[in-house]
């Protein structure tokens, strides 16, 4: 692990204990976030993106404000739908976003989470008719529409009376370094191999879509591991970005034991159903900082992945979140192998 950043899933209710009680709370409050993340040193300030929730669900806003706000942190999304996506909009506000943040961007994209709406993608516009329960085919093919749009294909004829005769255009703006900075989110190992033929980065899910019996820190492991040999074996040669999510809380105050002291009790997998399809779900870390860091140095997947997310309560405020990333900044992340935002733009592992 080199590097950590917080994944906010942007959640609001006005609900007493809630310090996020509007849309407007959740997005000036996660900008703050970013802002006091910046400084303490934290690499990434990462969204989730839930649409038909009381959750964060335009991305692109929120990053060109964070992006535009900070200094050296990276901003991107964990996981943005590509089911509701127009590639070609998508690929323009992408290119533009990493103008405006100077490359510091990390877009995780995929086929979305377990959503509220049934098929809401299908209200937004898009239909898939080779897979109408999950709509995954939609999404892949939207997203080799996107890839292609951001690598400068010429797709749309232009008007011959504006660019002569025969001519085909692309999508503008085109920023050169925006492909090195486009994740998958992979719930799977099959998914995991693709995502490294294609010679992309890769984010492993906070659930992973199978359950074999091992542990899910193991289970992970294997996926990135599968995921650098096929990066290699399709002849890639750059050095591709691994990030895995957890749960981290270090007890340091009265505060911490209080919100999540009985966490420590709970530290084990669950297995569930999620999509039809047997899950498994990592646990939650919660204990004094010694003990996180025994804890952490155990977890093969945090350990093979450059970067760590750790996925925070936003609705309990930027101050209480802040101390959660400066106590795993000063007492853990060290321990780990953790290299400040003020050395650089962090860096993946060769192949």
């Amino acid at each position: 692990m080199k590097a950590f950043g917080f994944l906010s899933f942007g959640h609001y209710a006005d609900v007493p204990g809630s310090s996020t009680r509007t849309a407007g709370d959740m997005l000036k409050q996660t900008i703050e976030i970013a802002e006091g993340a910046d400084e303490i040193g934290v690499n990434g300030a990462y969204v989730r993106v839930h649409h038909w929730a009381r959750q964060a669900a335009s991305p692109m806003p929120l990053l060109s404000a964070m992006a535009a706000r900070t200094k050296r942190i990276e901003v991107g999304t964990g996981v943005i739908d590509m089911r509701y996506e127009n590639p070609f909009q998508f690929a323009e506000e992408a290119a533009a976003l990493d103008y405006i943040a100077d490359g510091r961007i990390a877009l995780g994209v995929s086929r979305g989470s377990p959503e509220t709406a049934l098929r809401g993608y299908e209200t937004f516009g898009y239909v898939d008719e080779e897979d109408t329960e999950r709509g995954s085919v939609l999404a892949r093919e939207k997203f080799d529409i996107f890839l292609a749009a951001i690598d400068g294909e010429r797709i749309a004829p232009g008007d011959p009376r504006m660019v002569g005769a025969g001519q085909y255009l692309a999508i503008e703006p085109q920023s050169p370094t925006l492909r090195d900075h486009i994740w998958w989110g992979s719930g799977a190992r099959a998914t995991a191999e693709e995502t490294g033929r294609k010679g992309l980065n890769m984010m492993s899910s906070t659930l992973l879509t199978e359950a074999t019996g091992v542990p899910f820190h193991q289970l992970q492991r294997e996926q990135i591991d599968l995921f650098r040999a096929a990066y290699k074996e399709a002849g890639h040669t750059g050095t591709p970005r691994v990030s895995v999510s957890r749960s981290v809380f270090p007890l340091v105050s009265d505060m911490d034991r209080a919100y999540f002291g009985l966490r420590s009790e709970e530290n084990a997998d669950q297995i569930g159903i999620i999509d039809g399809y047997r899950s498994t779900f990592g646990k939650t870390y919660a204990a004094e900082p010694d003990v996180l860091v025994r804890q952490l140095l155990a977890d093969e997947a945090v350990m093979a992945a450059d970067t760590l997310l750790l996925t925070i309560p936003n609705q309990l405020g930027p101050a209480y979140n802040l101390h959660v990333l400066e106590s795993f900044a000063k007492y853990v992340a060290p321990e780990l192998g953790w290299r400040s935002n003020t050395e650089g733009p962090v860096q993946g592992e060769p192949v």
